[in-house]
């Protein structure tokens, strides 16, 4: 196993296997491992190509999920279990629950929903109800909702609920639509979210009109890393320090 310190250096991990999820997107092991909690990120490296952020699924081992999207995620779909691929991170900020948030709703859209497994596996034991939501345009690209449902049927008190825009599974629209007659109830006092900006600036202002707190983690281009080049501005923020994560009162 690597040494779980935090990489400074772009450090070489060997894939153990790689498990596909759908049409475009693979779930990697690889076989180390590094301190991290849900949330954060790490920056992952071809030699003579390019250098991208990715959430991470795990910390032990470290896992990513990874979706061929352009021309760096392509050539990660490309690599087999003995390849290699360069980490350092882990960087910026994750989730973190106020002990006075026990009814959670976790919220993925598309492969947003890559650190909300881990999140949910560890948040689990100490709070009252989890409500998982999963959006995608159609049922071809719901993520991971397999692996929430194996979660599910270990715990009584984590719920899954999938949507899509096409009505092709599950609830039929967008993940505000299954949020809402939990809003309305008082059923939620804390929205943990990953995805689009479109779906993330909805569920903010959901938070805010039904008076639920939310952490959302915002993509962004990240080059550095570590704060120096500003590509990840949002808001007046730096999202690899100060995210990606940003709480936002109710």
């Amino acid at each position: 196993m690597q040494p779980t310190l935090p990489l400074t250096l772009p450090t070489p991990f060997t894939i153990s296997h790689i498990e596909p999820e759908n049409y475009r997107t693979v779930t990697i092991v690889l076989d180390g491992q590094i301190d991290a909690y849900p949330g954060q990120f790490i920056m992952a490296w071809l030699p003579r190509f390019d250098e991208k952020p990715f959430s991470l699924v795990s910390a032990n081992p470290i896992t990513l999920m990874v979706t061929a999207v352009g021309p760096f995620s392509r050539l990660v779909h490309a690599l087999q279990p003995g390849d290699r691929l360069w980490l350092r991170g882990p960087f910026g900020r994750g989730y973190h629950r106020p002990a006075t948030q026990t009814r959670l709703a976790l919220v993925g859209g598309g492969y947003g929903v890559a650190p909300l497994l881990w999140l949910a596996q560890t948040t689990l034991p100490e709070v009252d109800s989890i409500t998982a939501v999963i959006g995608a345009r159609t049922a071809a690209d719901l993520l991971y909702a397999d692996r929430f449902q194996q979660l599910a049927a270990q715990h009584s008190h984590l719920t899954l609920l999938t949507t899509t825009e096409d009505g092709s599974a599950g609830i039929t629209g967008r993940v505000t639509d299954a949020l809402l007659p939990l809003a309305t109830t008082h059923a939620l006092d804390g929205i943990y979210a990953c995805g689009p900006h479109g779906m993330l600036a909805a569920l903010q202002t959901l938070g805010q009109q039904y008076q639920i707190p939310s952490q959302l983690s915002w993509e962004a281009y990240m080059r550095c890393g570590i704060g120096i080049c500003g590509a990840c501005e949002h808001d007046g923020q730096v999202l690899c320090l100060d995210g990606p994560v940003l709480a936002h009162a109710a």
